[in-house]
């Protein structure tokens, strides 16, 4: 008999202040004791040590001029960057270098994805938050991208505004900033924005391969409604067990800042009748899930639809590609976790 303590995610509304969003952008528990020690780069693909390398000396180095920065990106000038922007494919390590930055710094600092700072906004106001992190001497912001026009404008500026006062910010993200936005909006109306954000930074480009990836090429194959019993028994702890449409529907009714507090505690997540995913709004807040949902390396179990199948093959395709990708690509971590 099970001795895991079940809950019902699709019946949690949990509630955070704003003083606790702010308290809440630290690293998550998956990259709570990262360093850039335990960091290991491929050997075949010399631009992640260089990666790791230059990232280290940014955060010793005040200001982030001169030493290898310098010889790197600017023949030994100063260097006017006051941001480093790791660009790279999913699974390569930029979350555990951009954590290990943020265990390096001197604090105050904060690390959140670039959601949790676009709803930190939300629940703040611009001014407040701004004020906030001019406070911090290190802003890491995960997953850099951007959606619509609005965070195109507000971050553009939020990004000037705290170089302006002094904050280093180190981001990472799948896309050159440059290229931000293409695919999802008319990004060349807005191009003097986001040339201003890419301006903030000197890019650091990381090759490789998924990590992740690496002898786990897909999910693995969904379990019967007798099998997801049978796992149950052997699982501990609190276990999240809905129907997956139950879940999916529930998520519209929590703001996305609030997804980390509703899987607190959470040791296991179980899905009985997975489905695809139609609709897109519905399929981008079930990536900001699952993306939380990794950052606590939460174990998933499902019956239902194979998990590499959550998405259409239109939206795999489409302008968020390298969004789902990087959801499936965690999601089937996570799955073969079950399996250890």
């Amino acid at each position: 008999m099970s001795t895991a303590q079940i809950i019902h995610l699709s019946e949690s509304d949990p509630r955070i202040s704003p003083d606790e969003l702010i308290d809440g952008l630290v690293p998550p528990p998956q990259f709570e004791d990262v360093s850039f020690d335990s960091y290991r780069p491929d050997p075949t693909q010399p631009t992640q040590s260089q990666a790791r390398d230059t990232l280290q000396e940014f955060v010793a180095a005040p200001g982030g001029s001169g030493g290898l920065l310098g010889r790197l990106f600017g023949g030994g000038r100063k260097n006017r960057s006051r941001g480093v922007y790791l660009d790279g494919g999913y699974g390569v390590g930029k979350t555990h270098l951009l954590a290990s930055a943020w265990h390096a710094s001197e604090k105050p600092a904060t690390f959140g994805t670039f959601v949790e700072y676009t709803n930190l906004i939300g629940a703040l106001g611009f001014v407040r938050a701004r004020d906030e992190l001019s406070q911090m001497r290190l802003v890491c912001i995960d997953e850099f991208e951007l959606d619509d026009p609005g965070d195109t404008v507000m971050m553009s500026r939020l990004m000037r505004e705290l170089t302006d006062a002094g904050v280093r910010i180190v981001a990472t993200s799948n896309t050159l900033p440059g290229a931000l936005g293409q695919g999802r909006f008319a990004a060349q109306d807005f191009l003097r924005e986001i040339q201003a954000l890419a301006d903030q930074f000197t890019i650091i480009s990381i090759d490789g391969d998924d990590y992740r990836a690496r002898g786990l090429p897909q999910p693995p194959e969904p379990r019967t409604p007798e099998q997801l019993e049978a796992a149950l028994g052997g699982l501990e702890g609190t276990v999240a067990r809905d129907g997956f449409a139950d879940a999916v529907a529930h998520l519209s009714t929590v703001h996305p800042s609030r997804y980390g507090r509703l899987l607190d505690g959470v040791d296991a997540v179980i899905w009985d009748d997975v489905t695809t995913i139609e609709n897109e709004g519905v399929a981008l807040r079930f990536v900001a899930l699952v993306d939380r949902m990794y950052d606590r390396d939460i174990t998933v179990l499902s019956s239902g639809e194979r998990l590499d199948r959550v998405f259409t093959d239109d939206m795999v395709a489409g302008g968020y590609r390298k969004k789902y990708l990087r959801c499936l690509s965690r999601l089937t971590a996570l799955a073969h976790k079950a399996d250890d």
